[in-house]
This record gives structure tokens, sequence and C-alpha cells, in this order.
């Protein structure tokens, strides 16, 4: 996908503004965790439980009358497709939601009951973005993609800019480390953009830590052919964008990667300690931390969502 423009600190701010007017801030966490001050963002406490609704009311504001009238086509496993369908029913606009049929149940059932349809596809043999642009080319409709759009990650990156404001009220120093959950990037991409003097470490499964290789390597490296089970069902991003990489690339972003055990060790302690239920994906920062993987100063995390399979919670926190 081609864009005349690219995500801006300049847009990120013009998002948090447009968040501001419409959602309150999410709450944030202190805690101590071996020896480091660490900052919480519990994203996960949104209307929709994640980040996702940031960026879809981002992009979905910024489309005129025309566009809007024909509609927006989005592929997700449910975070994304919630976000869309919560700011396209507030916006009076058609949502179609291409989503895995073996997405959790919740996060189908979520997106249906806020009036989006849904078409189901199978992750393993079907392509996401190839059903949904052909949706968004036969309807006339405006395709969003989860991550691969400047409006998206400058959205996103608005939890920054609202996480340095409320440590700044509270008297807390800035972040001078910021741990992202990622997929395809575009929240590590954004909350980069609106907070440039932190280091930045994106956090992902093991098996599926394409951006990190991609940081590392200096260009896109793909997950590549059969990648390991994970319960990170928000993270499983085959490929990384342009977008977001271009961005984290340039302001020298690291990455580590956590295994499920450790991802499943954060679900628990988040409950026990903040009393958050955080989906895995969620909680892959978190996980790093409690890993040793991250040091810092000031870390600033980001708990994005909390959309869980109730039955798949029940084990990991058991």
């Amino acid at each position: 996908m081609t864009f005349l423009r690219q995500p801006t600190a300049a847009g990120v701010r013009d998002a948090a503004d447009k968040v501001a007017r419409i959602l309150p801030p999410t709450p944030i966490f202190r805690r101590e965790i071996n020896g480091l001050n660490v900052t919480f963002k519990a994203e996960s406490v949104q209307p929709i439980g994640a980040f996702k609704i940031r960026g879809a009311w981002h992009r979905l504001t910024a489309l005129d009358e025309d566009s809007r009238r024909r509609g927006v086509v989005a592929f997700s496993s449910g975070n994304h497709a919630q976000g869309i369908a919560w700011a396209a029913r507030r916006l009076g606009i058609a949502a179609t939601i291409v989503m895995p049929a073996d997405a959790p149940r919740a996060k189908l059932e979520a997106t249906l009951a806020l009036g989006a349809e849904v078409v189901r596809y199978d992750r393993a043999s079907e392509s996401r973005e190839a059903i949904a642009a052909r949706l968004a080319e036969a309807r006339g409709a405006t395709l969003v993609p989860s991550f691969d759009d400047p409006w998206v990650i400058e959205g996103q990156g608005s939890a920054g800019i609202e996480a340095a404001a409320q440590m700044a009220a509270l008297g807390l120093p800035a972040p001078t480390q910021l741990v992202i959950p990622c997929g395809g990037g575009g929240l590590a991409a954004g909350v980069t953009l609106a907070l440039r003097d932190a280091a930045v470490t994106v956090v992902e499964p093991e098996g599926w830590d394409d951006m990190r290789r991609s940081l590392e390597a200096g260009w896109i490296e793909p997950v590549g052919t059969n990648p390991p089970p994970t319960a990170c069902d928000a993270l499983q991003t085959q490929r990384v964008s342009p977008l977001t990489f271009d961005v984290l690339a340039r302001r020298g972003a690291t990455g580590v990667a956590v295994s499920e055990a450790e991802i499943a060790a954060a679900q628990r302690w988040a409950a026990e300690q903040l009393r958050l239920v955080i989906e895995p994906g969620g909680a892959v920062g978190l996980a790093a931390v409690l890993a040793g993987r991250v040091t810092g100063t000031s870390l600033l995390v980001i708990l994005s969502g909390g959309n869980v399979d109730m039955a798949a919670y029940a084990r990991a926190i058991g």
C-alpha cells in the first residue's frame, strides 16, 4: 500500500487531541520490578478493551463525507476489528471486518455486537489482505489496515502522549525506555513518534519476532514458514510494514522475544499485582520486564489489550 504521506509527530499530537475529546485517559500504575521503576499504561480498559480504538478513531474521522458513505473494510483477529466497528458505529459508517476463523469467540462476538459485518477466513490457507482488498474494491469502500496506515499509526501514538502527561502530572520522571507489544508495529511506531527522547524496545512472542529480526538485519524479514503456535492471537503478523519498520529503524529501536510460559506468568502477575485482566499479546512487554530482558531508569510499559478467551485465561493464570 502506497501513501502520499508518512506518519508524523504532528499527526500524533492531532490524534491525541481528537482522542482526548471523546475518551478519558486510561489509567497508569507504578511498580518496582527487579529494582526498576516501571510505569504501566493500561490500554486494556478502553471501551473495546484495547488501544486499537485510538487509531481507528483518528483514521475514520479523517475520511471525507463521500468516503464515509461508501464504508470501510478492515482485517483483524479482533482488537482492530472492534476499534473500527466502535468508531464506525459512532460516525454512522458501514464497516466490514475480515476475521480469522479461529479468532477468539469474545472478540468475534464483540465485533458483531458493535454492528459490523464479519467475513471469516482460514488463517493457514487464505490471505486476509487479499480478501479485504477485493471487498473494498468491489464496494468502493476505504481499506483500513491494522498498522500499515499513517493515520492508524498516529492514532496509536496518542497513548504515548497521554502517558507522558499523566506521569508529569504525578511528578514522575519522563520515560527513558519504552517497552511495547509488537505485531505489525503500529503501536510501537506511534508511541515512538510521540516520545522521541526515549529508547524503544518492541516485544514479540518467540517464533513471531520478525520485527526484532528485521531491526537487527536492517531490512524487513518475514516470519517465515511454520511459526510455532502462540497464545498471542493479536501479534500473529506475518510481515511488518515499511511504514512501521522505517519509524522504528530510524530511532534505533531494538526487540526481544518472550516465551509462552513467560507470557502466562506476566498475565498472572498483572492479575495479582495490578488487578488487571491482560490478554497474552497485551502482556508481552510486562513479560520482558519480569524476565529481566529490559532495563532502564524509567520504563513505560504498554499493556495493550485485555480481550481474553476466558477458558484460555483461566488456564494461563491457574
